[in-house]
């Protein structure tokens, strides 16, 4: 199963830019009657392929619903969440799951490596997964470029956070996945080791091609994004372009 990817060049060198990500009318309704709680409330935006978009507002806004959402983690009360022109929340559950490990990488804040696999087993764990075989050339080039290569043996537990992080961004990176989402990636990281995962996410981005949504908390690297997306009530306030993409950084 091929990923879908990320631009076109024509016959005289134009740029065709394809529509990667579209969710319509999304909502989310926890609960029921006077206790219901609605954490998505007609949420519509699309994404090209090869953007980098952040998604910023205040705790309890929304963001984390929303990207399990896009994800195929969680499923909306309403609306259609479409990657590529595959409706992910009409796919059974089994479908959903194989769809999510070939086409959507998953980054979250506390990492979600298991704690008896080594770098390479987490990185290539999803892959194995569906039981295919792994390519050892793509694992070696995903290792390297997350600058893992001296720690390739090593367990969670004895690799520090930034480095457990880019086990979890090797993860997401190896299937090629048609888009990357990432919940707080930096969250749970000093400053130092938050910038070295931004600048890989950055790279991949640019250098890959990689289409990329991240949820932060912080205005800095929010503004380092293509775009960025503003939620408030689980509503969109703001949708705003920062810079074209291929800009300067």
């Amino acid at each position: 199963m091929k990923t879908v990817y990320d631009r076109y060049i024509n016959d005289t060198g134009g740029i065709f830019i394809m529509e990667i990500l579209r969710c319509e009318h999304l909502s989310k309704i926890y609960g029921s009657g006077d206790t219901c709680v609605r954490a998505l409330d007609d949420i519509s935006f699309c994404v090209n392929a090869g953007e980098f978009v952040s998604i910023v507002g205040p705790s309890g806004s929304g963001k984390s619903t929303l990207l399990h959402i896009l994800g195929g983690v969680d499923r909306p009360t309403e609306g259609k969440v479409f990657i590529g022109k595959t409706d992910i929340h009409a796919l059974s559950e089994n479908k959903l799951a194989v769809f999510r490990r070939r086409q959507i990488g998953l980054i979250y804040q506390f990492y979600n490596l298991l704690p008896v696999l080594n770098v390479d087993e987490n990185i290539i764990l999803p892959h194995l997964l569906d039981g295919r075989k792994f390519d050892k050339e793509r694992l070696d080039a995903v290792v390297e470029r997350m600058g893992l290569t001296d720690r390739r043996n090593n367990l969670p537990s004895q690799l520090s956070g930034g480095q457990q992080q880019r086990v979890s961004i090797g993860r997401a990176l190896y299937n090629r996945p048609a888009i990357v989402l990432a919940d707080e990636p930096t969250g749970n990281l000093d400053r130092k080791n938050g910038e070295e995962i931004v600048r890989l996410l950055k790279k991949s981005n640019r250098s890959q091609k990689q289409t990329l949504l991240i949820i932060t908390h912080d205005e800095s690297i929010a503004l380092q994004a293509d775009r960025m997306i503003s939620i408030e009530d689980g509503r969109i306030t703001r949708d705003e372009q920062i810079r074209v993409r291929g800009g300067d950084m």
